[in-house]
């Protein structure tokens, strides 16, 4: 894990509710593609083993719908692992009406509410290095 970055990249004009769950469903995303990204359990001071939780910085940045679509494009060019989140998933009640609706629209017509990027971190910076912390 030589100088690995991540980020996660949110659409900050959606409501609170969805951003927190867009972040949620992108950082279990990266973790199932880099599991090297999770640390080992650790015992807390009475011996209690305690899950292991990401051993790099994933800042969580604001992009807006035009940047998010623009980043897209740009990070899918580079190598980096992309997972994108799209509006598709606030209308769909499972996994298979999703992959159903992200195969029926048009790249033109997805959403996207948040992406995560995941990689050299030169290259990363060179994507977000501009993009502000989501307050």
């Amino acid at each position: 894990m030589d100088d690995i970055r991540c980020a996660i990249i949110i659409d900050p004009d959606l409501p609170p509710g969805v951003i927190a769950n867009t972040a949620a469903v992108l950082a279990m995303s990266l973790g199932k593609r880099h599991p090297e990204l999770v640390g080992q359990d650790l015992p807390d001071a009475r011996g209690q083993p305690r899950q292991g939780i990401t051993t790099v910085p994933i800042p969580v940045l604001k992009g807006g719908a035009d940047q998010l679509r623009a980043l897209r494009a740009a990070a899918s060019e580079t190598g980096l692992t992309l997972v994108e989140l799209t509006s598709a998933t606030r209308f769909t009640r499972s996994y298979q009406e999703y992959a159903a609706a992200l195969a029926a629209t048009p790249e033109e017509m997805v959403e996207y509410q948040g992406l995560a990027l995941c990689g050299p971190g030169k290259r990363v910076r060179q994507l977000t290095g501009s993009l502000g912390l989501l307050c």
